[in-house]
């Protein structure tokens, strides 16, 4: 019995093999550009930056933020204890500190009056990981958010889908990751996407995760002499009267995390199929949980959705009752 794995017909290799026999180059292209843009109108994006994982996502997703709305070393992001690790490292990766609050029995997330307790002068942000899809109440989440003037932020990878009130749990974010590894909603085999409604903070995330180069022109109109924004060579650099190219300027400390461009043709055949899997994972969690429950019994807890979520389970929450 297999609990998850990609979901894919004959049309995913055959995109595939079709973008790696024609692309001009095999790393990310049209096909890629062609995913983030179908992604962004999908689930509502202004814009959106495909990675090679989800992991890189988060990476590339915090480090942007953090330059962008000009986080210090040691501020503070209030996360969950229970989660996947590379919600927590690029924190600490980028010089800030996670500031681990409790969950609840009911549901596995946030205890929302701890996260509130835990708000200081130093936190910049709620870093919001729904447990195997499962929304937490984003209302709540919203109001504390403004109440004290921070950020909410969205990892995404395991909620793909998901609903609070009949939105987008994106629409409650600044920005929002998003994983194609297999078992996830839908896969690219590794992949990862970071999106926002913030075209200026996508901008930075593109150059933090095409080694730090600060031209964000992509597309063959970049090979030309005058790059795809018409200024590709000028005087960028301050402190320098002379004109240097554009492309080979790099404003921030990068990374290499591009995808291939089969990648993203395999996304574009996967996106057809989403509402689908959607169903299909919502009937899954629900049939297994009648059969844990009939066969365990008060044996385990399984942790349910609050009224007004509708989750895309990522997978199905069982806690073992110890005294059982």
């Amino acid at each position: 019995m297999y609990y998850s794995g990609p979901v894919w017909t004959e049309d995913e290799p055959r995109a595939a093999v079709k973008a790696f026999l024609t692309g001009k180059w095999l790393v990310a292209g049209e096909h890629c550009a062609k995913f983030e843009r179908e992604f962004s109108k999908m689930f509502g994006f202004e814009s959106s930056l495909m990675v090679n994982s989800g992991s890189s996502a988060n990476l590339i997703m915090i480090s942007a933020l953090k330059k962008h709305l000009d986080w210090g070393d040691g501020d503070e992001v209030i996360v969950s204890p229970v989660g996947f690790p590379t919600t927590i490292a690029p924190l600490v990766q980028n010089n800030l500190t996670p500031v681990f609050t409790d969950i609840v029995f009911e549901d596995l997330n946030f205890d929302l009056e701890k996260v509130e307790a835990a708000i200081t002068e130093k936190t910049k942000a709620i870093f919001i990981s729904p447990v195997l899809g499962n929304p937490p109440d984003f209302d709540k989440l919203k109001e504390i958010s403004e109440k004290y003037d921070i950020e909410l932020v969205l990892d995404g990878c395991d909620s793909l889908g998901s609903k609070w009130k009949g939105k987008e749990l994106s629409e409650y974010a600044i920005a929002t990751s998003c994983s194609f590894y297999p078992a996830h909603h839908i896969t690219t085999g590794e992949g990862g996407m970071v999106s926002s409604n913030d075209k200026d903070l996508i901008s930075l995330a593109r150059s933090f995760a095409w080694w730090g180069r600060d031209c964000y022109c992509v597309g063959s109109a970049n090979l030309s002499k005058k790059g795809a924004c018409g200024n590709r060579f000028d005087k960028w650099l301050d402190g320098y009267e002379g004109k240097i190219d554009h492309k080979y300027y790099f404003s921030n400390m990068g990374y290499n995390v591009k995808p291939l461009d089969l990648q993203g043709a395999l996304g574009l055949e996967q996106l057809k199929k989403i509402e689908d899997i959607h169903v299909k994972r919502r009937e899954n969690k629900e049939k297994a949980e009648s059969i844990f429950k009939e066969v365990l019994g008060d044996m385990v807890h399984i942790p349910g959705e609050l009224d007004h979520a509708e989750t895309s389970w990522f997978g199905v929450p069982i806690v073992c009752n110890k005294n059982k």
